[in-house]
């Protein structure tokens, strides 16, 4: 799959392919498409194919002796008695895909298809799942979708899954997949990404016990599944996913596949979220031999691109910078100097000079690609100019430039403000605008767009990540800065919460809550519970971190004065949230070391 590169790509829009065409029993399988596009992404089709339509026949009392509906003649204004005819539904239902193809508009294509599930239901024979209403429900489900209509669809599938009973074999099998993938794009596509995996898990659990957990088919299924847990940066889950896939097209596959150089691709996505850079590189290398074997050039220039990646986080700027190169030459060739592959790579050529020190070789490159994205070429998607926006703000970020950094932010967010599917996308940049207005100190808009992240958030079911946690601490800040003492507290304990669990007490990030959340206790008065949380802290430093870090000290005096004065009264007066208050987590971007979260983008 080509250049998977970053993991902040947004979820797939759906399609009315599933409702279209029928499908062989034997294709049990999500599409081909990828979750995690390349630099130049392009749209994902839904992964769930349309059910088999072998119908069961009509029982002989109540379809002998009558005439199929002659599509020439038939009154469009049905009414509910004519639904019982069992020959009508098959023929509505071909009408509304008729209709699609026809672009008459889906809006009629609605009437044909809801009318058609309806007359399947009320002919099904009692007992006898029908397939047909199945069907027609994932038609009904589909065109909710592509009117932008989710929570809609959503409880059609719901009722298109009760239908199959997989007891009475691989068609059943079939459509009970076919639902569940379905109905996990559209949750993906409302933002409610931890319902969306749950539901391609029971889709790949369907396919497992209908196929076998060697087929193909499979490994495109946990693929999938593996991409869907990347975007929710669950990385442990997606590489084990990717590596069942990786040994299942590895036993059926030649080798150096195509399908073997996508999986390493995604491999060395996961690899490098984790840090294991010298692994993801061995992947990188090894897709891209099977790229070359092929004749797939612009795959390798991508390969290129992410081998780039590797080595920048490795400090190989001189490798990094050749692979950069070898994959703008291509570009340029293949697809035109004004290409966003071409202003993707000037980007990262930017972020590369910027921490080599080259600073004026960084804004060039800055300018480059910003002025690629201003004029995009024919075909280029808002999407793809977003993030190319949203790239370049982030080496404004690095350079201390956040007016500039705001100002390209913007641009990106109300490129996607109309678009389904991209809640956690608009999400991470407002995250991120926070960050800049919190930075030039306007303090009230940073509130706001912190407020506006973390209910998306929510809403998505993404309350578990380190990304979460980093961003409640900002929130919190923010509020101390505009004397909201008791909101910060707040926001602090349940940033604390997450950090716990998905960090560990000894992280970075985890260590600067509790300081924050100590110095809020003092401001409140709960000098006693500020006690407690430094004296943890200070201990946690000399028996596990050392005492070498400059924050020991600082946290150290705070204690004693702490102790000290509580000591004399407990009712004293309260320290100034500005003295107390963790410098660690005020620090501005260029003070502290940059980290990127997935595909949210934010950096603190």
């Amino acid at each position: 799959m080509p250049g998977l590169v970053s993991a902040k790509n947004p979820p797939p829009t759906l399609s009315l392919s599933t409702a279209e065409t029928t499908t062989p029993t034997s294709q049990i399988r999500p599409s081909t498409g990828s979750r995690l596009n390349s630099p130049s992404p392009a749209p994902r089709r839904t992964p769930s194919p349309s059910p088999s339509t072998s119908r069961a026949k009509p029982s002989p009392d109540r379809s002998s002796g009558k005439k199929k509906p002659d599509p020439q003649k038939l009154p469009l204004n049905l009414d509910e008695s004519s639904l019982d005819n069992p020959d009508l539904g098959p023929f509505l239902l071909k009408l509304a895909r008729d209709t699609i193809a026809s672009g008459d508009g889906p809006v009629k294509a609605l009437d044909f298809a809801v009318r058609a599930s309806r007359s399947f239901e009320r002919c099904a024979v009692e007992g006898e799942p029908n397939l047909d209403l199945a069907m027609s429900l994932h038609v009904v489900a589909a065109i909710y979708c592509s009117l932008g209509r989710f929570d809609e669809a959503i409880p059609v599938l719901e009722r298109a899954i009760e239908v199959p009973e997989l007891s009475r074999g691989t068609d059943h099998a079939l459509a009970a997949f076919s639902g569940y993938m379905q109905l996990g794009d559209t949750h993906s596509m409302l933002g409610q990404i931890d319902k969306s995996i749950e539901c391609y898990k029971d889709g790949l659990k369907i396919q497992i016990q209908t196929l076998g957990d060697s087929d193909p088919r499979v490994a495109e299924t946990c693929r999938y599944l593996a991409e869907a847990h990347v975007q929710t940066m669950q990385f442990d889950e997606a590489e084990k996913l990717c590596k069942q896939t990786l040994d299942i097209h590895r036993a059926h596959s030649a080798p150096a596949s195509l399908e073997e150089a996508a999986d390493r691709r995604l491999m060395a996505l996961i690899l490098e979220a984790k840090a294991d850079y010298e692994s993801a590189l061995e992947h990188l290398v090894l897709a891209s031999m099977a790229m070359i074997a092929n004749g797939q050039e612009n795959e390798v220039a991508s390969i290129d691109v992410g081998i780039g990646n590797i080595y920048q986080s490795l400090c190989r700027f001189d490798e990094a910078v050749f692979s950069y190169q070898k994959a703008l030459t291509v570009f340029k060739s293949s697809k035109g100097e004004n290409h966003p592959s071409v202003a993707s790579v000037f980007v990262r050529l930017a972020d590369l000079y910027y921490k080599t020190g080259k600073l004026r070789e960084s804004k060039s490159y800055c300018e480059n690609a910003l002025r690629i994205y201003n004029k995009p070429v024919p075909g280029t998607s808002q999407e793809e100019i977003s993030s190319g926006l949203s790239d370049i703000a982030a080496v404004y970020e690095s350079v201390n430039e956040p007016e500039e950094a705001l100002r390209l932010l913007e641009r990106a967010l109300k490129l996607l403000e109309d678009k389904a599917g991209q809640q956690n996308t608009i999400a991470g940049l407002e995250a991120r605008m926070g960050v800049m207005y919190y930075l030039i100190g306007r303090y009230g808009e940073a509130l706001s767009s912190f407020e506006s992240a973390v209910a998306k958030l929510r809403a998505s079911g993404e309350r578990k990540s380190a990304f979460f946690g980093v961003l409640l601490n900002q929130m919190g800040l923010a509020c101390v800065q505009l004397f909201k003492i008791d909101q910060a507290a707040e926001l602090f304990e349940e940033a604390r919460a997450v950090l716990e669990q998905e960090c560990g007490p000894c992280h970075q990030d985890t260590l600067g809550v509790y300081s924050n959340l100590a110095a809020t206790y003092d401001a409140m008065g709960r000098v006693e519970d500020s006690i407690e949380i430094l004296e943890y802290v200070v201990k946690l430093r000399e028996e596990k971190l050392g005492t070498a870090n400059a924050d020991f000290d600082d946290e150290k005096s705070r204690l004693a004065e702490l102790l000290k004065e509580a000591g004399k009264s407990r009712n004293r007066k309260t320290k100034s949230l500005e003295n107390l208050i963790d410098p660690n987590s005020k620090r501005t971007k260029k003070e502290t070391t940059t980290k990127r979260w997935g595909g949210l983008g934010f950096r603190i």
